[in-house]
């Protein structure tokens, strides 16, 4: 309390880098900081636009220089973006079918995308027995996502070759398949440095949040490239990790992802499971709509810094833009659009921040915010996608709030649990 009896706001030691992004999110996005961020903190934000029409403006220069931001603050929040198809080129009369920003933002740091459900008491799970923390980590890079396939029309031989630059050694020549007949092919990669930047950030994440860490791979089908992923993962273990694991109580296995994915769904939870590129993608979503709603995940991505021990941090909600709602926003008309994920994007965010900085009054504060998310919602003050997930699709208009009327509930309940704000100048 200062000497006027105004309670000052949490100071922020250090910028965070804000992203914003398009349509109803985007709106969501300065609703949230304008009740929920601003009036309780001293935050020096670092903006960059990450809005469909100044990616193009700038040539998507803008997100490559966010990217550079997150790696120099090792904070980033972003709002949900548009990755533009063939009708939103024409939409906004773009240059060109720009990039994802999350796949850019991805492959300049170097990072692993860490998704986890938002376990909410009144909200039913499809699978009931999950009760903990579940997370799954992404390696999104390579393998099926960056692959060369083909198809052949008659019979002839499939055959890899791998020339080494220089003449340190011999061209290798492996042959995949011969057809008898018409077929299909596939070719895919990956690399040590990429595999080992995942698993510095999944060992990294298992210690922050004292879970353990299980690695899903087919090593005993794939016996040469899962098996790379199982011997970089516990070289890494060994030499690096097994001590901080020991001494928080967890630990680190390699499973085979069949078995793991069988046991997932009986398991309580209190876990982060580490899959390659599609199992990642396909079982993210397994587990956002096995605890109700996309709405409900959030996502974290994680990617090593250049010095011993450092990484750097970029939180998202883990959905799109809702284009939907914001044609219907274009038209007037009030919408209830969950604002959860963005909310929790910027929490996580503080989160890191608090805790690279040593501030535990800021870190507090997230926790603050994400309960009052979350008792909103216990209260029956919820969203319509929530609502459905509750009552069915007969879920009347009396079940469930618009959005501004469900940021508001959630600033009354943050309100109460924090000294007052700081008055207006």
């Amino acid at each position: 309390m200062s000497a006027d009896g105004v309670t000052r706001k949490i100071a922020v030691r250090n910028p965070v880098v804000d992203l914003d992004g398009d349509e109803m999110t985007r709106i969501i996005w300065q609703r949230i900081k304008d009740q929920l961020i601003l009036p309780y903190l001293d935050i020096d934000i670092k903006y960059y636009d990450l809005g469909m029409e100044n990616r193009d403006k700038t040539n998507d220069q803008v997100t490559l220089d966010a990217a550079e931001a997150i790696k120099q603050y090792k904070v980033g929040i972003k709002c949900a973006t548009i990755t533009p198809d063939g009708a939103r080129v024409k939409e906004f009369g773009l240059k060109q079918k720009w990039k994802s920003p999350n796949g850019t933002i991805r492959n300049a740091l170097n990072g692993t995308v860490f998704r986890e459900p938002i376990f909410i008491d009144n909200v039913p799970r499809l699978i009931p027995a999950w009760k903990k923390p579940i997370i799954i980590a992404r390696h999104a890079f390579g393998d099926q996502y960056k692959a060369t396939d083909f198809e052949v029309d008659g019979p002839g031989r499939y055959e890899v070759t791998f020339t080494p630059e220089g003449a340190s050694a011999p061209a290798m020549r492996k042959t995949v398949y011969d057809f008898k007949g018409p077929g299909v092919g596939l070719g895919m990669f990956n690399t040590r440095e990429s595999i080992t930047a995942f698993a510095h950030a999944c060992f990294k994440m298992a210690i922050d949040r004292k879970l353990p860490l299980y690695l899903g791979t087919k090593s005993t089908v794939i016996s040469t490239y899962d098996a790379y992923w199982d011997k970089i993962f516990m070289e890494l273990y060994e030499s690096e990790y097994e001590a901080a694991f020991k001494a928080a109580g967890i630990w680190y296995e390699h499973r085979l992802v069949d078995d793991m994915v069988a046991q997932l769904v009986k398991m309580e939870g209190g876990l982060i499971l580490a899959l390659g590129n599609m199992l990642g993608d396909i079982i993210s979503d397994l587990v956002a709509q096995g605890c109700g709603s996309l709405a409900l995940m959030s996502s974290v991505l994680v990617a090593k810094g250049d010095k011993p021990g450092d990484f750097v941090y970029e939180s998202e909600a883990a959905h799109g833009t809702v284009t939907r709602h914001f044609r219907q926003h274009q038209q007037g008309k009030a919408t209830s659009t969950n604002p959860i994920a963005s909310i929790y994007a910027w929490t996580r965010g503080l989160i890191h921040r608090a805790q690279l900085d040593g501030t535990p009054e800021l870190e507090a504060f997230a926790q603050s915010l994400e309960a009052a998310c979350i008792d909103s919602v216990v209260a029956g003050v919820m969203t319509k996608d929530l609502a459905i997930s509750i009552h069915g699709n007969s879920a009347g208009p009396e079940t469930y709030v618009t959005t501004n009327e469900y940021i508001a509930e959630v600033a009354r309940r943050l309100a109460a649990s924090q000294p007052a704000p700081r008055a207006a100048l």
